[in-house]
């Protein structure tokens, strides 16, 4: 067994699931046994840790690598520290086949293991950067709201890049979408239903909204491509509405799903829609229901560190991913970004989740050949 199989199967033992997704004080919600273990491994190998607290009982974990002359330039590797709920059979890791099953495995404990193994080994070896400080940054919160990112963001923390942990295939990407929750809600008149004439049906009103958001506004959206990114995407994912049989619905209430650009923002969002339903003669109050801001992130692929860091990866082109991570929070706060780690987001938050031991070993010595090159 790898030191890089041993640390994710350690951490898959460790249940770290974001509280917003568990019953209060469940033994398997919050970060902080896992939290807590890094701290002593990275400790162990000679690195400084900081616990930044980002809520009460919540800390993101920095373990520092100073490098033996001035710090001209700092490197960050930020993969987040909570999964996904799951049965407690999930928490027992499981290896078969060249690959190790269990909650976290790819999103992203498989991206933790690899980061601090690499900074672990590059500490115990006698190759460490003249002038390059290594930061690992174990963020809390990155499935519910993102509060780790945003808290390390806005403490001013500066780095010259950050490479976000997740599931990427070993791939690095420089540009990822926004994710925009909205509701829209219609209001009707309420009357009996034996005399529906008498009243204004809410549902009715947003059933045709429905209808045209994912038909014309959807077409209208696919006109409009990014070249690593493809067409922003519209769904409604729930509606509710109305009381009972009997009576007209006076209110019902959609919640969609807008995948965003770079260059789209939350509110131009929300006054195109606006738009788009005015022309079509209909009206809805819109609310965003987001707890923070998600924006679409887009690095400059032709930093030099960042092209430093294609070439040791052996890529040529960056690439674009769907989902939306702390990479782009982080880059709003000044650190250009990408994304990079072992695993397929299609096996983030299933039922079996793995990753491929040969690919978690693999990421694990890119990310080390491109801390070695570093001066």
């Amino acid at each position: 067994m790898t030191r890089t199989e041993k640390l994710l199967a350690e951490l898959i033992a460790l249940p770290s699931v974001n509280p917003a997704f568990m019953p209060p004080r469940h033994p398997h919600a919050g970060e902080k046994n896992v939290a807590d273990f890094l701290a002593s491994v990275a400790a162990r190998a000679g690195l400084e840790i900081e616990l930044q607290k980002v809520m009460p009982g919540r800390f993101n974990l920095l373990a520092r690598l100073r490098p033996r002359n001035k710090v001209r330039r700092t490197i960050l590797l930020a993969p987040h520290l909570d999964t996904v709920g799951a049965n407690a059979t999930k928490f027992i890791p499981q290896r078969k086949n060249g690959r190790l099953y269990g909650r976290g495995a790819c999103d992203t404990k498989g991206s933790i293991a690899a980061m601090l193994t690499a900074l672990c080994e590059l500490a115990d070896s006698k190759s460490r950067p003249l002038e390059t400080e290594i930061v690992f940054a174990g963020l809390i919160d990155e499935e519910h709201a993102q509060a780790g990112s945003r808290a390390l963001a806005a403490s001013g923390f500066k780095a010259d890049m950050a490479i976000v942990g997740e599931p990427t295939r070993l791939q690095v990407v420089t540009a990822h979408k926004g994710s925009l929750w909205l509701d829209l809600e219609t209001r009707g008149k309420a009357a009996h239903g034996a005399t529906p004439q008498l009243g204004k049906n809410a549902i009715h009103e947003m059933a045709r909204i429905v209808d045209l958001l994912e038909t014309d506004y959807a077409a209208q959206l696919r006109k409009r491509k990014h070249p690593l990114l493809g067409a922003a995407t519209v769904n409604v994912g729930k509606i509710s509405g109305g009381t009972q049989p009997n009576i007209v619905p006076d209110f019902c209430k959609i919640s969609v799903d807008r995948r965003t650009l770079p260059g789209e923002t939350d509110a131009k969002v929300k006054r195109e829609i606006a738009a788009f339903l005015r022309f079509m003669k209909l009206s809805a109050n819109i609310s965003s229901t987001k707890l923070a801001p998600a924006l679409p992130l887009e690095t400059n692929y032709k930093l030099p560190l960042i092209q430093q860091y294609l070439k040791c990866v052996g890529q040529t082109k960056p690439l674009g991913v769907h989902y939306f991570c702390d990479a782009a929070i982080l880059s709003a706060g000044g650190i250009p970004s990408v994304v990079f780690g072992p695993g397929d987001i299609a096996q983030a938050h299933t039922e079996d989740e793995w990753i491929s031991l040969t690919e978690l070993e693999r990421g694990k010595n890119l990310l080390l050949q491109f801390l070695n090159s570093l001066p």
